[in-house]
């Protein structure tokens, strides 16, 4: 056996930190110090006989050898982890992670989850919500139901498609009545909502409705998530864009309306991320199946 294999635990505190570009991040993965995790990565480069990482500001960044030697042990661990995956497979009964972006979870999986957990009481679900994108092969996280076609690591993640939805604008039914809301171009004279999460330009929507829009002479709001737009948008605070399958629930209570049925195409894509080596298999194709049902419905 070569002999630098005995580092194997200090190449599973490097691979962690390297991962996350912090040694503080690394600690709280590991469940360990701060101080612990400098101190084997210290050991590390002391038995290699070479410098791992450099700090920039609050990262710590691998240097040119770090990351040959990152690329290889996030491999080799993949490895192991296919390893284990594939002789310890795990009953269909147990618990299931599921990561969704804040406003698909609240809008539209959780007035839902209900009735999976009444076809498979003994799958229990952990709905984890995050704006930034999940990790699968490390990590808690069993399956990510993620807006776009694509995660920033896909290699050896099966991707099905769920739905697309196109974009509409919604407004509250108060501000509709109060302008007396009619045509597209009212609209114009609304505050326009905007948040960064979502990317919907109102040019494109105004332009499908045959409408001319100045950007430089509409009244603009812009928001950091698509939560924070609703409620503005509830309260009379102008219009925003978003998809029936964000804003139907809300349209159903009498929080909004959807003024206009012009559409914006593409919309917003769905599609559902898992491990195909993943030791819950059963549990994720189990809920994966409920999804597509739910779909063609």
């Amino acid at each position: 056996m070569d002999a630098r294999l005995h580092h194997l635990s200090g190449l599973r505190y490097f691979e962690v930190a390297a991962r996350l570009s912090s040694y503080s991040k690394a600690a709280e993965e590991l469940f360990v110090s701060q101080a612990a995790v400098s101190q084997k990565i210290r050991q590390l480069e002391d038995g290699l006989g070479c410098k791992l990482f450099m700090r920039d500001g609050r990262e710590m960044r691998l240097t040119e050898q770090g990351k040959i030697l990152y690329r290889h042990v996030s491999k080799g661990f993949d490895h192991i982890v296919t390893g284990l995956n594939q002789i310890q497979s795990e009953p269909i009964e147990g618990l299931l992670c599921v990561s969704s972006t804040p406003s698909f979870a609240s809008c539209w999986l959780l007035p839902k989850l209900w009735q999976f957990s009444s076809l498979h009481p003994n799958i229990p679900i952990r709905i984890e919500t995050s704006c930034d994108e999940p990790k699968l092969k490390q990590g808690d996280v069993d399956l990510a139901i993620w807006q776009g076609e694509e995660l920033a690591n896909t290699t050896g993640l099966h991707k099905e498609f769920l739905f697309e939805d196109p974009i509409y604008p919604f407004c509250s039914p108060h501000l509709a009545n109060n302008i007396d809301l009619s045509r597209p171009e009212q609209l114009l004279n609304t505050w326009l909502i905007h948040y960064q999460s979502g990317g919907y330009p109102w040019q494109t929507w105004f332009a499908e409705a045959g409408v001319k829009m100045d950007k430089e002479s509409v009244q603009w709001t812009e928001v950091r998530t698509f939560d924070h737009a609703m409620n503005a948008v509830i309260a009379g605070h102008g219009a925003c864009l978003a998809s029936d399958s964000l804003a139907n629930d809300l349209v159903s209570r009498g929080l909004l309306i959807k003024p206009f049925e012009i559409a914006m195409h593409p919309g917003i894509q769905f599609n559902v991320f898992y491990d195909q080596e993943s030791p819950r298999l059963k549990r994720i194709l189990a809920f994966t199946q409920w999804l597509q049902g739910i779909i063609e419905e």
